[in-house]
């Protein structure tokens, strides 16, 4: 049997696998495993065991990833994400919907000192959703507005996936930042506009705004989020600065969310025990996917599987926007068993040559590798709320445990339209993610 044949039948396992709801990272590992030794045999696989893990862990960009998890955990427990809400809503809290686009302008603040999208919705859901229920707004608008704004977290910089993608495809992380920051504030206010368009076309959706506040209670609550603008100017600031390398800034930040997570008592008692045990989980949980992504790749690259399939697109004469449709359609269906995480470990080893192989607005290399980890970022966010699995809108409900899951569901529809929108909007006019680039450089 030919080394691609036997690549197939192990995707199908994989899939089985998957079905069978084992973890990603172990499904991704015994794949690999058993696909490598098929091929090669045991010693081969052994011998890859030896090396191939160290030379992955001990990498010293991907220490960038327990550091931007652990801030995310100080500014869970710090309570910073109260102080975005409140300020988001003493601004447009009083417009109709106001409150549920007070809690989108959060989703997307937290987002930029956290970079997870399931912390972003959870956290933002204990702070949000007893809010808008006390205003009589409707579950669907309340619930599905949070895990729609939710999704920000990954894509607003500093991102978890965006640094994994970095590493994977040898590209800057700092520009992958800054050509997130326009798709990303694009996003946020498209969300909004849509909280906007529901209250509107359903009034009973939204119940009555707070009371309007004065500009001197309104700079009050502004200034109450200071610990969130400092902690993202010693981030971004400091990367774009030039003072600090990405792991450096990430290393900084956490201590200076730290200080502000003990200055406002939320390391107090087990609170540092929860940040800490919090992030060796979450970090445990990515470096196994890691492990099981590179056991797969290392399989699928002895199977030849990427280079048949590249050379098959090109014998088909397919066109570039007929695969990259074909790659977004894959990224949806992965999106309702899969994090983003294990999408990227998955497939930017074989989509991007891909994408690099053919002709997009005439962009060279690496901006059609930027531009091309917006786009399935932005196409995984959508996966985080779409059915029937949505891992965010389980997020919310198990915080809301009162809100049904079809409600959620149809609560995020008017969003997913956006989302589907925003999507052809990134693929038809690539300079809005690399715009940002130009001024950088």
């Amino acid at each position: 049997m030919s080394a691609t044949n036997i690549a197939l039948i192990m995707g199908v396992v994989m899939m089985v696998f998957m079905a069978m709801r084992i973890q990603v990272g172990i499904t991704m590992f015994l794949t690999g495993a058993i696909g490598y030794v098929w091929i090669s045999g045991m010693d081969p696989f052994l011998a890859f065991l030896k090396n191939a893990p160290y030379g992955r862990f001990s990498l010293y960009d991907l220490s960038v990833v327990p550091l931007f998890l652990l801030m995310g955990q100080f500014a869970t427990h710090g309570g910073l994400s109260r102080a975005l809400f409140r300020a988001g809503n003493a601004f447009i809290g009083h417009w109709k919907g106001g409150m549920a686009m007070a809690g989108t302008t959060a989703c997307a603040g937290f987002g930029a000192i956290c970079g997870s999208s399931l912390a972003t919705a959870a956290t933002m859901a204990h702070v949000v959703l007893p809010e808008l229920k006390h205003h009589n707004y409707k579950p669907s608008l309340a619930a599905g507005s949070l895990a729609a704004g939710g999704t920000l977290g990954i894509l607003i910089p500093p991102s978890v996936p965006l640094v994994i993608y970095g590493i994977l495809a040898e590209q800057n992380i700092a520009k992958l930042f800054m050509s997130a920051f326009i798709p990303g504030i694009l996003a946020a206010i498209g969300y909004m506009v849509v909280i906007s368009i529901v209250a509107r076309l359903d009034p009973e959706s939204a119940g009555p705004g707070s009371p309007k506040h004065s500009w001197s209670e309104r700079f009050a609550t502004l200034v109450a989020t200071w610990p969130v603008m400092l902690v993202f100017l010693i981030v971004i600031g400091g990367i774009y600065g030039g003072w600090f390398t990405p792991t450096e800034a990430a290393s900084v930040g956490a201590l200076a969310t730290g200080i502000v997570a003990w200055r406002s008592g939320g390391l107090k008692g087990k609170g540092l025990m929860e940040c800490i045990y919090g992030t060796a989980t979450g970090t445990g949980m990515m470096f196994l996917i890691l492990l099981g992504a590179d056991t797969l790749n290392s399989f699928m690259a002895i199977s030849q599987l990427p280079t048949e399939a590249a050379n098959w697109v090109r014998e088909m004469g397919f066109g570039p926007w007929t695969v990259m449709v074909a790659i977004i359609v894959i990224y949806l269906v992965l999106g309702c068993v899969m994090d983003s995480l294990s999408m990227i470990l998955l497939t930017v080893p074989v989509f991007l040559p891909l994408i690099l192989g053919m002709d997009y607005w005439g962009l060279g290399a690496e901006d059609k590798a930027i531009w091309f980890a917006i786009v399935a970022l932005v196409v995984m966010e959508v996966g985080l709320i779409t059915p029937p699995v949505g891992m965010n809108v389980y997020i919310i409900n198990g915080v809301a445990k009162d809100i049904p899951i079809g409600v959620i569901f149809r609560g995020v529809m008017p969003f997913l339209a956006w989302d589907v929108l925003r999507i052809g909007i990134l693929l038809a006019f690539p300079s809005i993610s690399l715009v940002a680039l130009r001024w950088l450089s």
